[in-house]
């Protein structure tokens, strides 16, 4: 497993979508995990909500941890202004993911605030 700061970065908002994905599919926790802002908000089932780093992780953990096959759906542009972005991507059966986004320091992005029907 490659180290965290190995692995590739979004250089635009809509590469969190695809990143995502792959991540999900070969389950890499910790590549997930770094996808956010340390105090990120992730959207869980039953109205419940991980707050940061660590109760990110250990949704993702559970998601993943019978390696289920996630499968692409079809990525919106994001909408920008400034330093946020809102990301959306369309799941089978018209569903929806929606996303906010942050440019960093550094120029990528990572999510903020995440409600993906994935998880649902």
């Amino acid at each position: 497993m490659h180290r965290v700061e190995d692995r590739e970065r979004a250089a635009h908002p809509e590469d969190l979508n695809r990143l995502v994905l792959k991540r999900l599919n070969t389950a890499d926790v910790d590549g997930l995990v770094a996808l956010y802002e340390p105090g990120a908000v992730l959207a869980l089932p039953g109205g419940r909500v991980a707050v940061g780093h660590h109760e990110i992780r250990a949704a993702y953990a559970q998601l993943v941890a019978g390696r289920p096959e996630f499968l692409p759906g079809t990525v919106n542009p994001a909408v920008r202004n400034g330093e946020l972005a809102i990301t959306s991507v369309r799941i089978g059966g018209g569903d929806f993911t929606v996303e906010v986004a942050r440019r960093q320091a550094d120029g990528t992005w990572l999510w903020v605030i995440d409600q993906p029907s994935l998880l649902s």
